[in-house]
């Protein structure tokens, strides 16, 4: 019996908006989405990076990847007060805890409005390619941001596009983290070493 392949794309997909965290977590998946006629337009929205020049950083080496493949690359608004009231009182909370699942919700609705925006049927994360990162934390958020933005949808006549769905892929499989690897030192990219947020870093660094 044949094995199922460990990356499947749903049925009729060949365009996606891709939320990336940063350029290495991108660079594998975006390969791999090329190779397979699938197109992403890539969404950096990622207001939980703390301070504003790790920010800048990160920012800039997405974009630099997306141009070198002429891709379409979309700027997120860099709003981190924001983010801090979405996580008010989660704090202290530990990694895979419940700010992660809050700061995860957060991201990926705004992927999934941006989707819609757009036009763009299916939205996914490389978020899901992390391994310090829980696949099912990120699943659960990206299922509940379809959810959020089909109810808007239907409470709002003047809404053009229909509300998108949600790719939920392990984006670890098939190769993709040792070729991300791969990728980080061919693209010669900026390497950071924690998720992004103070919460997180405060936690490594003690």
């Amino acid at each position: 019996m044949a094995k199922s392949p460990a990356i499947q794309v749903p049925e009729g997909l060949h365009e996606v908006l891709l939320h990336a965290c940063c350029a290495p977590c991108s660079s594998a998946i975006v390969e791999w989405m090329m190779q397979h006629e699938v197109r992403p337009t890539i969404f950096y929205y990622n207001p939980n990076i703390f301070p504003r020049e790790e920010y800048e950083i990160r920012k800039n080496e997405s974009k630099r990847h997306a141009e070198s493949l002429g891709l379409q690359w979309i700027d997120g608004d860099y709003n981190h007060e924001q983010w801090l009231d979405g996580v008010c009182g989660l704090e202290e909370e530990p990694e895979r805890g419940r700010r992660c699942d809050q700061c995860f919700l957060l991201r990926l609705t705004e992927a999934a409005k941006e989707a819609q925006r757009l036009g763009i049927r299916y939205f996914t994360t490389t978020l899901a390619s992390s391994r310090w990162k829980s696949l099912e934390q990120i699943n659960h958020a990206g299922f509940i941001a379809q959810e959020i933005v089909a109810s808007e949808s239907n409470l709002s006549p003047l809404t053009s596009h229909p509300s998108p769905l949600y790719w939920a892929q392990n984006w670890r499989k098939g190769g993709l983290y040792e070729r991300r690897n791969q990728l980080l030192k061919e693209f010669a990219f900026y390497n950071q070493q924690y998720c992004g947020c103070e919460f997180s870093q405060r936690k490594e660094t003690t």
